[in-house]
């Protein structure tokens, strides 16, 4: 019998992306990866047999997706990291500085990261440099420099490389920073976010003057609203720039007593401090389903808390065996222990279950999975702090009193006190692109189905391309069950969806996640300029952390529903390389 195309397809992305080709004897599918991988992450613990078979068990039957990085790279000969996540060090306003920063980033990428920065700390453009007088070129200049090394580095590579620049909505350059991917082929390996403030947004509603300002020194005034819109219309054109609201991010960060967030990683699921970096994995809600498309479906939360104790524990062993590019990434890694734990295939979940993803029931499904994870991670996280200690960062009073934190439930709260925190974040939703492929073409992370039909478009590894014309696997499941009749209501694509439902859903998740939550919302090409402000309004007002918009038609190269089409972007399939749009929650 011949394999399907969605299998065809994870196997391609098995083969090209995570399959150790110098391991004896050869692996041979993707059950020899799970192996690999099982014992590389267990050979920290004093059992590693037991916990080689327990970490094993999560893997198979693709419940557990450990991010790209550690599948590729645990237990290989490989100098790679096992991070995707990493954001980079403040940029000193100096040649020497500059440079420094760059040759980091270079080393980070080289060895699998994806990296964020923030170019705030750069002078604007036409501005006198202190030492030497000479006349400075701005941020967006140098970001033209990242992105070459970027794309130099990256030339070989069947993966997407990406980074995300930030800068503060009152830098004296962020109209040009704004405008900057208007022109074709510009800073490609790079997603734009703006850093904006509550204050901002107040002189938007009140429709008053805001000053852009460098070291203290206003150098021009504009109105609030006319920078808004350049944002908005950009977006509109380009999907370029999102919004980062970074009051709330640092209002919201479990160690915001001791570190100040202003950049994330490429797409945006990890608001991270200077050398900071993030291990990711995400719990397949779809195999979780029980009794899929019966009137008795359900998510068996039983077995989502146990997986979620044992992904915490993976994760926090992946963390030590994990190598790192700079010495000072290991430093921040360890003195925080970060980890990122999320979720993919929650539409085709929702689906399994009869729930519509721009219904109530359905935001209150998937809300609720959420207290699950986050409650069953929080008490993993402080179970490993009593086994192993709490992470150095720790202050028990000054965690207690995060609003995250603050929030939980009681009990979770009292384990805390008594125990500390092993990791002091644990949840993350990524666009889980790869890895969603990996598992027959699921759906990616908290996104709606793409489409019923898809062409996927992968790079090879001899800078070719294969076209995978795919299935959903939901779908592909039910019509299995049912080789005729209507597609169900639940069948709802990403385009089929109003703006404000796309919002709803990750405001409805958003409370149960401490990191962020990478998050398009796809609009039609038809959707009105005027919108866009209205969008990204509304996600302030909801209390998320960001948003971005994708308009169709709005980039070259976005996934096509259409089968004849091979335009399809494959970083919405990348691990890390997200330039299909991306929003933090």
């Amino acid at each position: 019998m011949n394999p399907s195309p969605e299998a065809e397809l994870a196997r391609f992305v098995w083969e090209t992306r995570y399959r150790d080709p110098a391991a004896q004897p050869p692996e041979a599918d993707v059950t020899d990866t799970w192996k690999r991988v099982a014992r590389a992450v267990a050979a920290v613990e004093r059992n590693p047999a037991l916990w080689s078979e327990t970490f094993l068990s999560a893997l198979r039957g693709y419940r557990l997706l450990p991010g790209g990085r550690i599948l590729a790279g645990a237990g290989t000969e490989r100098n790679v990291t096992l991070a995707n996540c990493f954001v980079m060090a403040s940029i000193e306003d100096s040649i020497d500085g500059i440079f420094a920063a760059l040759k980091e980033g270079a080393l980070t990428i080289q060895q699998g990261g994806g990296i964020g920065y923030d170019f705030s700390t750069l002078r604007p453009r036409g501005s006198r440099a202190h030492a030497s007088g000479r006349v400075a070129s701005g941020p967006v200049s140098f970001m033209q420099v990242w992105d070459a090394m970027c794309a130099t580095l990256l030339s070989t590579s069947t993966r997407g490389g990406a980074m995300m620049a930030t800068l503060r909505c009152d830098h004296p350059d962020i109209e040009a920073f704004v405008e900057a991917k208007r022109a074709p082929d510009t800073l490609t390996h790079f997603n734009l976010s703006v850093l904006v403030t509550d204050k901002f947004m107040r002189a938007v509603s009140n429709d008053a003057e805001w000053p852009l300002v460098f070291e203290a020194h206003v150098y021009r005034t504009v109105r609030a609203r006319d920078l808004w819109t350049r944002i908005c219309h950009s977006a509109y054109d380009c999907a370029e720039p999102g919004v980062l609201f970074v009051d709330r991010i640092n209002g919201e960060n479990n160690l915001a007593y001791c570190e100040n967030l202003s950049a994330t990683n490429p797409c945006a699921e990890e608001p991270l401090p200077a050398y900071g970096s993030c291990l990711l994995a995400s719990l397949n809600l779809a195999a979780f389903v029980r009794a899929p498309f019966e009137d008795g479906a359900r998510l068996d939360e039983g077995e989502i808390r146990e997986a979620t104790h044992i992904a915490v524990r993976f994760l926090d062993d992946a963390l030590e065996v994990a190598k790192f590019p700079l010495p000072q990434q290991r430093d921040e890694a360890h003195r925080t222990r970060r980890i990122g734990l999320g979720i993919t295939g929650l539409a085709d979940a929702l689906a399994m279950l009869g729930l519509l993803y721009d219904s109530e029931p359905g935001r209150n499904a998937a809300a609720q999975i959420m207290r699950v994870i986050r409650d069953a991670a929080y008490e993993a996280s402080a179970d490993l702090a009593r086994e192993r200690g709490a992470f150095p960062a720790y202050n028990a009073e000054a965690y207690l009193a995060q609003p995250f934190v603050a929030r939980l439930p009681a009990p979770i709260r009292a384990a805390i006190q008594r125990h500390g925190m092993r990791n002091s974040h644990l949840l993350a939703i990524a666009p889980a692109g790869s890895i969603s492929l990996l598992a027959h073409n699921v759906s990616c992370g908290i996104e709606p189905i793409f489409g019923i039909e898809t062409v996927h478009p992968l790079r090879d590894p001899e800078g070719g391309q294969r076209n995978f014309q795919v299935t959903d696997a939901a779908y592909a499941m039910w019509r299995a069950l049912h080789p005729s009749g209507d597609k169900p209501l639940a069948f709802i694509d990403a385009e089929s969806i109003g703006a404000r439902d796309h919002l709803l859903m990750q405001a409805a998740v958003a409370p149960y996640v401490d990191g962020a939550i990478a998050k398009t919302i796809s609009l039609p090409r038809s959707v009105a300029k005027s919108d866009i402000a209205e969008i990204f309004t509304t996600a302030h007002v909801l209390g998320l952390k960001g948003c971005t918009v994708f308009r169709t038609g709005s980039r070259i190269g976005a996934l096509s529903r259409d089968a004849q089409s091979a335009a399809v972007r494959e970083a919405a399939a990348a691990e890390h390389g997200c330039t299909s749009g991306r929003s933090n929650d």
